[in-house]
């Protein structure tokens, strides 16, 4: 993967980043009264067309199975989800919304509109698509390719120098291919 990103690139993905802050601050907001959080809303809705296993479920989201088991803990606890062993194979958990649960995912999503803004000049169907081609074309899996920024202070024996603008130093610096 090359270091060089198109800067309309980079600015995208910051704008991205910055756009998902900002909504996810709403949608907390908006969901706190009903007592659920943007990952059990996400589980929740990774349901409505059916009962899952939790692996089967976490691929559907896209989370780590053992991340989501802690979320499903909770939704069971709540009463929004129900786990079953499977007859086939005593291992797994068959996931399945309750009537409560169908209920609290119809207020969640009419809660999370509301926290949308509600403004006639955003291309919403356009915004869509264009994240929806973002989002296959990053891989499900972990990306050798990606080169992980460390700041100079967090490195272990590194010392930031005075003047050093980059942050890296020319050995950290990914190679081009």
């Amino acid at each position: 993967m090359t270091s060089n990103l198109d800067p309309d690139a980079r600015s995208s993905y910051r704008l991205i980043t910055l756009a998902a802050r900002l909504i996810q601050r709403r949608q907390d907001d908006a969901l706190a009264p009903l007592g659920l959080t943007r990952a059990a809303v996400i589980a929740l809705e990774g349901l409505t067309d059916g009962p899952l296993n939790q692996e089967q479920l976490a691929d559907t989201i896209r989370v780590q199975s053992q991340t989501l088991g802690r979320v499903l803990t909770r939704l069971e606890a709540a009463g929004l989800i129900t786990r079953t062993r499977q007859a086939s194979d005593r291992r797994q958990l068959k996931v399945e919304l309750t009537e409560a649960g169908a209920s609290a995912v119809d207020a969640a999503r009419q809660a999370e509109i509301n926290a949308y803004p509600d403004d006639p000049e955003i291309a919403w169907k356009a915004l869509r698509d264009e994240l929806t081609k973002f989002v296959r074309a990053v891989p499900l899996n972990r990306d050798t390719g990606v080169v992980p920024f460390v700041a100079p202070e967090h490195r272990a024996g590194h010392r930031p120098q005075a003047g050093r603008s980059s942050g890296l130093r020319a050995s950290d610096q990914p190679h081009q291919s």
